[in-house]
């Protein structure tokens, strides 16, 4: 999956030559898993239609301040524009769009949209050699560059003039790879490995029957899915569930029960920097399992339990440098328990679930959480979707491991 899945771009249009290039420009964001929104300069118009991006991007395209063939002389917030987007795209980047955007001369919808963004903003030069060589224009380079703005390097080869050399705008599939390994060295959890738990285990009575709990596995798909969007290699073990992975990043071991768990968990355990243990392991399973499907004969019937091997307490005892983050779902005097089992099974964090909350628990889209760390500061967090839950404890993985 490209990092550019699920951004929102901008791709703004500046009028030169190479602004044809940006259907295909469009159409590679949009496969790549991307939203489009394209803002033109009245001058881009003469080489390439609006209509054409606005049928790839599956959006408006706006060039204008306001649409004067509207009834309503409606306006294109530039500023919404601007903070809509995850990153901001020039291409083609003119000399002339490229000076307005060093000197802030603000007198189209393009410049008034680049001075209102607050994302990463790419700019991709397109102009024959000599004006690429101009001092002026080395000198707008740098100056955006001192904005904190990336430059997409042009490429050599024939341009529009007839001339061969430097200033020819980069091919829509390198804008797309530069932009796609941009992102991905920035990423907060490149090269990190975390090691992830979800959902049940089923610990088997007989062949039919088994003891398990409420658990979809939501909550750890949602972890590790954050944690692979911000460039972890992920280790996802997990108990029964029908959810899927979606990210290459995310290497998907099922398992059924709390023993296959253990030894999936230790397996990976020592090359990890993070492990976060979301799953709802059985804290008993039977001791003995039938061979055949136990027949309904007696009015009463006995099952005797043992005890399942302590996954978390077992990483814990052998932790080395990793960062452990373990949960905690509790019905009374949870913060008390909480702090036990940090000090019990050797936690850095804990994530406290109470089931008197409402909206958090099993089977939920929602979950309202509790951060207790080893010193024992306590974060008490609002009711939120798991997937906001997932970013927040994320958030909190890449606070600790930068500290």
């Amino acid at each position: 999956m490209s990092v550019l899945s699920g951004k929102k771009i901008v791709l703004g249009v500046s009028g030169g030559i190479a602004a044809y290039k940006t259907a295909s420009l469009v159409r590679l964001f949009i496969k790549a898993g991307a939203q489009v929104q394209v803002v033109m300069t009245p001058a881009s118009k003469d080489f390439v239609t609006p209509l054409t991006l606005s049928t790839l991007s599956k959006n408006p395209v706006h060039s204008t301040f306001f649409n004067e063939e509207d009834a309503d002389a409606q306006w294109n917030n530039h500023v919404e524009i601007a903070l809509w987007a995850d990153i901001m795209v020039i291409a083609p980047a003119t000399a002339n769009t490229l000076s307005k955007m060093v000197n802030g001369n603000c007198d189209n919808l393009l410049i008034a949209t680049y001075l209102s963004a607050k994302c990463p903003v790419y700019f991709a030069p397109a102009m024959d050699l000599d004006m690429y060589k101009h001092p002026s224009t080395i000198s707008s380079f740098n100056t955006l560059k001192q904005f904190g703005n990336t430059i997409i390097p042009a490429e050599t080869g024939e341009l529009a003039s007839g001339l061969s050399g430097e200033g020819r705008m980069a091919e829509p599939e390198n804008i797309v790879a530069f932009l796609e390994k941009d992102l991905e060295s920035k990423l907060p959890l490149k090269g990190k490995s975390i090691l992830i738990t979800a959902g049940p285990t089923y610990e088997a009575i007989d062949p039919v029957r088994f003891i398990g709990n409420h658990s979809t596995g939501k909550m750890g798909f949602d972890i590790a899915h954050c944690a692979a969007d911000l460039g972890a290699k992920v280790i996802l073990v997990s108990g029964p569930t029908h959810y899927a992975s979606k990210s290459s990043n995310v290497n998907l071991i099922r398992v059924t029960s709390a023993e296959e768990m253990y030894t999936e968990c230790h397996r990976y355990y020592n090359d990890v920097d993070v492990a976060i243990c979301a799953a709802a392991v059985a804290d008993y399973k039977p001791k003995n399992v039938a061979a055949q499907k136990i027949k309904k004969t007696e009015s009463a019937f006995t099952i005797e339990l043992e005890k399942t091997k302590d996954i978390l307490a077992s990483l814990g005892s052998v932790k080395k440098n990793q960062l452990l983050i373990g949960f905690a779902l509790e019905t009374e005097n949870e913060i008390e328990n909480a702090k036990l089992k940090i000090q019990k099974k050797n936690l850095d964090l804990i994530v406290l679930n109470s089931l008197n909350d409402e909206g958090a628990g099993f089977g939920k889209p929602t979950n309202k959480v509790t951060f207790i760390d080893k010193e024992f500061i306590i974060e008490p967090m609002d009711l939120k979707s798991k997937e906001d839950v997932a970013v927040d404890i994320i958030n909190k993985v890449i606070q600790k491991i930068h500290a």
